[in-house]
């Protein structure tokens, strides 16, 4: 084996500060994600073809139970003609509040609303459980930010 170092401890020194680096490193991950990872989603809905819809609510289900409900945080984001999941007169009303309740987040595009509103002289009457943000598309732009990842089904 050649012998590299010259000084005599030197070796020993590069060992020993490897290894502090290593711990302090892991210790701070340790301390920003609560000492487990933390998954974070973001689902996308911006059609109204029902058939993906409720891909994105499996989706989410699916990863819930994948990761378990405390290891996972989930935002499902509609806005556009997506919005109609998260209204009472779509038939998935039920599921998604029963969703909401089993710690998956739903926000609805407010732009969304109030152009509906001014079309049908009617605010759309949202889903006991379902948050309204400004826009839809900058709501998903910030979770990103964040560190979410992003799905569109």
């Amino acid at each position: 084996m050649v012998e590299i170092m010259t000084k005599p401890g030197l070796k020993i020194w590069t060992l020993v500060a490897g290894f502090l680096m290593l711990v302090i490193a892991g210790s701070a991950v340790a301390d920003t994600m609560g000492g487990q990872a933390k998954n974070k989603l973001v689902i996308q809905v911006s059609t109204d073809d029902a058939r993906t819809q409720t891909i994105a609510l499996n989706n989410a289900v699916n990863l819930q139970e994948e990761y378990g409900m405390d290891n996972i945080d989930i935002e499902i984001v509609a806005y556009g003609p997506g919005l109609g999941l998260l209204t009472t007169a779509n038939p998935q009303a039920s599921r998604v509040k029963s969703l909401a309740m089993q710690n998956i987040h739903f926000s609805a595009c407010g732009n969304t609303m109030a152009k509906v509103a001014k079309k049908t002289g009617k605010t759309p009457e949202l889903v006991e459980g379902v948050k309204i943000v400004k826009a839809g598309v900058s709501r998903i732009m910030e979770l990103q930010q964040n560190g979410y990842a992003y799905v569109r089904p």
